[in-house]
């Protein structure tokens, strides 16, 4: 088949084309049959004629079925032009129909906006919901930026590197989704919340610049802006220091939105430390734009920086803030290897903030075994615990580990802010329900009898 993509018709006017895609519109109006068509480029406006030999075919087709169609790409008289529609300056003489694939009635409109119609039947029917347009803009608008930060990442000699998905169960600050071994009956792979280890590890293999479209998985509760699932784009420098990454990801990212056509507030984006930030906006998540900004779509970029390293748990105990990968700032290395002013010790962390919403985080990290070593001292782990959760962290940094840092850019986060979306799953093609189910498929959902006998586990009630 010499199929013609709707959006490149304006490309063969006059001429006898075939074209694949889907029905959206069809006005029978008894002699003759209006037809607007659409694929993944656009849409066009046909019609078939009385004396056409697909005038029979043309009356018994409905919205939503795939068709082949047959005709002559011609200019529309000035006064016919419908301005501002795609392909409003041309019309295809249909001459030809196939029925492709029929379509009963969709269970709701999604030749326009779905976002009121109920988030369960949506998802029950995804694949449905992105047929509509807003739906199409946005997954399209996502496989864009991705594009465009992997164009700029290449450019500057990153080199992309997968890191694996089934990993070791270690403490990044979520709980771990656990996969069970069959071959190991009794232990379990964990999910990665993020590759936080592995791209470090790719930082001692010599790589210096390493990135890839992660996905991360963590069992954490689910809120508008945060699902179990997430993408994001992960980079990891070696031979840097803080000025260096937030450089690098502030140029990506204005080269990035502004290809795509957004303004950008203010650049270089401003920056405020964590103590600066809570004291001006009350928060480390803030919105730097005025109303007028707000209704007009521009993005107000800026940087979080100097973090607290640690933080009291509700029993007194320390815990890391972010991770505990990361580096002091220089002035505070002692302390962290004296384990004083434990609640004063600053980090190398830095978040990116955007329109209210954290888009991006990362660090300078350790790459000294001595001061992972006395990170879980201070959150109270043994030398054995220490060992058993970090000990190959610490085994890879005893052969000349590089000075290194990176950051993690949640692409759906970026996504909300470029589409001015409220709600995470409006940038997932298959995002998770509220309550956790996924979307078209049947998950969580029980094991089979043979498959928990396989896995060697047995299931209990839980104790309410």
């Amino acid at each position: 088949m010499e199929r013609v993509l709707i959006g490149d018709l304006k490309k063969h006017i006059g001429k006898t084309v075939t074209i694949c895609g889907w029905i959206s519109v069809r006005r029978d109006q008894g002699k003759m049959v209006f037809f607007d068509i659409r694929d993944m480029s656009g849409g066009v406006q046909g019609v078939v004629l009385p004396s056409s030999a697909a005038i029979e075919t043309a009356k018994t087709t409905r919205v939503e079925y795939a068709v082949s169609i047959r005709g002559e790409v011609n200019a529309r008289p000035e006064k016919n032009i419908q301005k501002g529609k795609h392909n409003g300056d041309i019309e295809l003489k249909i001459t030809e129909i196939e029925i492709l694939s029929e379509s009963e009635t969709p269970p709701f409109d999604i030749s326009t906006d779905t976002a009121q119609v109920g988030e369960e039947t949506r998802l029950q029917y995804r694949y449905l919901d992105l047929r509509s347009p807003r739906m199409q803009r946005n997954m399209k608008l996502r496989s864009e930026f991705v594009r465009l930060c992997r164009k700029y990442l290449v450019a500057h000699n990153f080199i992309e590197i997968e890191t694996p998905l089934l990993t070791e169960s270690t403490p990044e600050g979520s709980r771990d989704f656990v996969v069970p071994s069959r071959r190991h009956p009794g232990n379990f792979y964990a999910l990665p919340q993020s590759p936080q280890q592995y791209k470090q590890l790719l930082m001692v293999a010599g790589f210096e610049r390493y990135f890839q479209i992660a996905r991360a998985v963590r069992d954490e509760d689910l809120r508008a802006d945060r699902g179990f699932e997430h993408s994001q784009v992960d980079i990891e420098m070696s031979f840097v220091e803080q000025e260096d990454v937030m450089h690098t990801v502030e140029e990506m990212m204005i080269e990035t939105v502004e290809a795509l056509g957004f303004v950008i507030k203010k650049k270089p984006f401003p920056r405020f430390t964590h103590k600066e930030a809570l004291a001006k906006f009350g928060a480390d998540k803030f919105d730097l734009r005025t109303e007028e900004e707000r209704s007009q779509g521009v993005l107000a970029y800026a940087w979080v920086y100097k973090f607290p390293f640690f933080e009291k748990n509700d029993d007194g105990t320390w815990t890391f803030t972010h991770n505990p990968f990361s580096m002091p700032i220089p002035e505070h290395v002692e302390w962290l290897l004296k384990k004083k002013n434990v609640g004063e010790i600053l980090t190398t962390q830095y978040d990116l903030v955007c329109n209210g919403f954290e888009t991006g985080g990362g660090s300078i990290r350790t790459h000294k075994p001595e001061l992972l070593k006395a990170t879980y001292e201070i959150m109270g782990y043994t030398p054995e615990e220490t060992g058993e959760r970090v000990g190959h962290m610490l085994e890879a940094f005893k052969y000349g580990a590089p000075p290194h840092g990176g950051i993690a850019l949640g692409i759906e986060r970026n996504l909300m802010n470029l589409t001015g979306e409220s709600y995470l799953r409006e940038v997932q093609a298959f995002p998770m329900t509220r309550g956790g189910q996924t979307a078209v498929m049947k998950a969580p959902k029980p094991l089979t009898p043979e498959q928990l006998a396989e896995l060697g586990i047995e299931i209990k009630k839980k104790k309410s």
